[in-house]
């Protein structure tokens, strides 16, 4: 165990669960996180990212393995770990018949705040997740962003030190995302928070994080920053689009001599190139040497989208439909053992 985890971070050793009649949701996972640091868990819905944050917040027992966070057992310590952490999962528990202030107070007298200390913390907190102007509402009557941001509040009602959001930004349109981010990214750099953050959103693993893992079929099959990761991959993919469809083979076999090929739009063709970003001006030159004309042409710089296909010979995005039914028999089930 290291200082860092005794401190207010999060150690996860052979962390395994399995499901009755079922696959394991989560097959064996290390991972340490820093206190301080923002872990993004990446994967597609299936991969066994919903169940770990389950297993790490005490909802759902380990098959087998152990997990400390805040230094504390989740399974023999679990009172200890649930006072240290904070958690918005991805059903908020709210009642739609209360007002926003209404949840704070309750929230904060649950985790035994006084009368006057409860009052204030719960007007600072609403305060920062900006839903002061609407803390005297119904919760029935908010938006899907308000919820998400009042369920954020909750969260940090008795100032954990540990975060756990599972993908709290599903839906949300892109201003109420980037609010969250900004509030996510605060908490981490001025109050040192250590965040585990679930996503399927590459941008936003790529926006917060200080380290990415991705998980598929429950197993970790790549960690680092977004930047080693991407560096991993290392060069660029090209893709060009002919103005006439009859070249498009013509093209491709040009478009071979530089590298690989890659993913790329049905119209067009990629390759990514062996020699760099150098090489684009050679494959303009022999492009026109071939007299193939170009509609379009775009150098795309590496992404995680372009790690989790290396690393799983598939996209993430738009991978939901592919893993329904395991989610069906993972994490589905998951959520109802909570």
């Amino acid at each position: 165990m290291t200082e860092s985890t005794d401190r207010g971070g999060i150690e996860v050793e052979g962390l395994v669960r399995e499901f009755k009649n079922g696959p394991r949701a989560v097959d064996g996972i290390d991972l340490e996180v820093a206190q301080g640091e923002i872990y993004g868990f990446l994967g597609p819905n299936g991969a066994g990212k919903s169940t770990t944050v389950l297993m790490l917040t005490t909802l759902l027992p380990p098959t087998a393995g152990t997990a400390r966070v805040g230094g504390f057992d989740v399974v023999a310590q679990g009172p200890q770990v649930r006072a240290t952490i904070g958690a918005a999962l991805q059903e908020a528990a709210l009642d739609p018949l209360l007002t926003g202030r209404e949840h704070m107070r309750l929230q904060t007298a649950l985790h035994g705040l006084g009368k006057r200390e409860r009052e204030t913390r719960g007007n600072e907190l609403l305060e920062r997740v900006g839903l002061a102007y609407a803390a005297d509402r119904k919760v029935g009557g908010y938006s899907g962003g308000m919820k998400r941001r009042l369920d954020l509040a909750l969260a940090l009602a008795h100032q954990p030190r540990i975060l756990f959001l599972d993908e709290p930004t599903t839906g949300l349109d892109i201003q109420s995302r980037t609010a969250l981010w900004e509030e996510v990214a605060r908490l981490a750099g001025e109050d040192g928070v250590t965040v585990f953050l679930t996503t399927q959103y590459l941008e936003e693993a790529d926006a917060l994080a200080n380290r990415v893992g991705i998980i598929d079929h429950g197993h970790l099959v790549a960690e680092g920053t977004p930047a080693e990761l991407k560096a991993e991959i290392g060069r660029p993919t090209v893709e060009a689009v002919p103005r006439s469809e009859g070249d498009r083979e013509r093209m491709a076999a040009v478009l071979g001599r530089f590298g690989e090929r890659a993913g790329s739009s049905p119209r067009g063709v990629s390759v990514r190139l062996e020699g760099g970003e150098s090489q684009l001006a050679e494959v303009v030159r022999a492009l026109d040497a071939d007299s193939i004309a170009i509609e379009h042409l775009q150098l795309h710089a590496p992404s995680l989208d372009d790690v989790f296909l290396a690393k799983t010979g598939r996209s993430l995005e738009g991978s939901d439909e592919e893993e329904a039914a395991d989610s069906e028999t993972g994490e589905t089930e998951a959520v109802g053992a909570a």
